[in-house]
């Protein structure tokens, strides 16, 4: 059964049950107040019937019981007797004197003498309310001393108008809840109905998600609880949707990784067998035989370098690196000492300058960093007798920043976002010459999310590139470094 439907069925119960019961007691509380009504005006004509009986016996006392009694009624019948009442005179052994045929008829003989002898001792009157056939009656009765013998005063009063009052209110309460719960129940399945749109189209969202339709969203803007749980939806498929492209893009990042991986293999391996087996089956001359050496070994470096790259790039995430600050001018004279001899056989300007500061990480793991970033800016020059290199570093208001800036061929705009690939190379052919495999910049990008710090990629065609990174501020200092003024050193 749908949200809606429960909805609209438990609402038209509750609403049945408390009508019913408010219109019960409604009804009952109407009737009781009409009844007692009935009952107090009954019991006052009685008194009455008692006082004038009395009253008119003791005139007539005197010609006996039987005369007496019959002269007192035929005095006050047309007093009494109004409004379908009914007096009888009963003696004591249950005989009437009065009233006695209309007993019989009206079958109330019984209930009077059942009446009367509940008479006794100090209660001198008596009632109740009976139901002789189809209708009511208000039966009341008293002892009178006034005789020779005691003698019994009933009344009869027809309350039937009552009862009949009471079915009618009941039978029109009946006619009006059924229209209230009809017209009541149309307006709660229109109320549910429009309650559980939102929820409906929640749903029918959620369906079409699940059937592919990502790029679609809920516009539910309304500030109650179903519009808090849209926007969480919304939320919710947007976090989805962010996992499942994650999830797709380092699929293709693992694919393409494993092609490339294969691939870096195939290349050394072909050339390492190739040369092995031309060393086995023949006879080479010396010149020859050095330059299949020469080759096997290369190839073999080469599928070294590679295996500890990989190795370095798997255990970064295995092994925490110890933090600590370092200090940027030892950096600065490790790089200078390093990079001089390199840029002086590739005929490139280098510039190392990292002003006094200190950066929090792992000093092995920050000249690797540099190293790789400088080997690649070394790698991407063309320019020969024109290429310069800069290496800077400078305190800023966030951190320490430190960049690298080179003239080289530079990168294509929609390749930037992919250097940080592991195997990916932008001119394939020219890193394998250069003897790079793709991973130098993988390597990069592991350092710099270890350090939480922030790389950045600038780079245009034939003009060079900047690569920039800032380091977060060292804790505990107050500021990332201190500023003292530059200095430099040209190889």
């Amino acid at each position: 059964m749908k949200f809606a439907d429960k909805l609209f069925f438990t609402t038209v119960v509750l609403l049945t049950v408390i009508f019913a019961v408010f219109g019960v007691w409604m009804l009952n509380s109407n009737f009781s107040q009409l009844l007692n009504r009935e009952l107090e005006r009954g019991n006052s004509e009685s008194r009455m019937f008692h006082f004038l009986f009395e009253m008119g016996f003791s005139t007539v006392e005197e010609y006996g019981d039987e005369y007496a009694v019959t002269r007192t009624m035929e005095s006050i019948a047309d007093t009494v007797e109004r409004d379908g009442s009914h007096c009888f005179v009963m003696q004591e052994n249950g005989d009437f004197y009065y009233g006695g045929e209309l007993a019989q008829r009206q079958q109330l003989t019984d209930e009077l003498k059942n009446l009367a002898v509940s008479l006794t001792g100090n209660n001198t009157y008596g009632y109740c309310v009976r139901q002789i056939g189809d209708r009511h009656y208000m039966l009341t009765a008293t002892v009178t001393e006034a005789a020779s013998s005691p003698l019994y005063l009933g009344f009869c009063r027809d309350v039937d108008t009552v009862y009949r009052d009471r079915q009618n209110l009941l039978n029109q309460y009946r006619i009006a809840l059924l229209c209230l719960l009809f017209a009541g129940g149309v307006g709660i399945y229109v109320l549910s109905r429009y309650i559980t749109r939102p929820i409906r189209s929640l749903d029918k969202l959620a369906g079409r998600i699940a059937d592919g339709d990502y790029g679609i969203r809920s516009h539910n803007k309304s500030p109650d609880e179903i519009g808090v749980l849209a926007r969480n939806f919304n939320r919710m498929a947007d976090q989805l949707v962010d996992q499942m492209e994650t999830k797709v893009h380092e699929a293709k990042q693992k694919e393409d990784f494993t092609a490339a991986f294969a691939h870096e293999l195939k290349t050394p391996l072909t050339s390492i067998i190739g040369y092995a087996d031309m060393l086995n089956s023949v006879e080479l001359g010396d010149e020859e035989r050095r330059e299949a050496y020469f080759y096997i070994y290369s190839q073999g470096k080469r599928l070294e370098s590679l295996s500890h790259k990989l190795l370095e790039l798997v255990s970064m995430d295995k092994s925490p690196s110890a933090m600590r600050p370092v200090n940027t001018k030892s950096l600065e004279e490790n790089i200078r000492t390093t990079m001089r001899p390199i840029w002086k056989q590739r005929g490139i300007r280098g510039k190392v300058n990292l002003a006094k500061g200190s950066i929090n990480g792992d000093e092995e793991l920050l000249l690797s960093l540099f190293y790789n970033l400088l080997d690649n800016a070394v790698k991407a020059m063309d320019k020969e007798g024109k290429g310069f290199i800069l290496l800077k570093g400078a305190s800023q208001a966030e951190g320490y920043e430190v960049k690298v800036v080179d003239n080289g061929r530079g990168i294509p705009r929609e390749e930037i976002g992919r250097i940080t690939e592991a195997f990916y190379m932008v001119d394939k052919s020219r890193s394998r010459r250069e003897g790079g495999a793709g991973i130098g910049m993988a390597l990069c990008q592991k350092i710099v999310q270890i350090h939480d710090a922030q790389l950045q990629i600038e780079s245009n065609l034939g003009e060079g590139t900047v690569i920039r990174i800032l380091f977060p501020k060292v804790q505990g200092t107050g500021k990332s470094s201190e500023r003292l003024p530059e200095e430099s050193d040209e190889s």
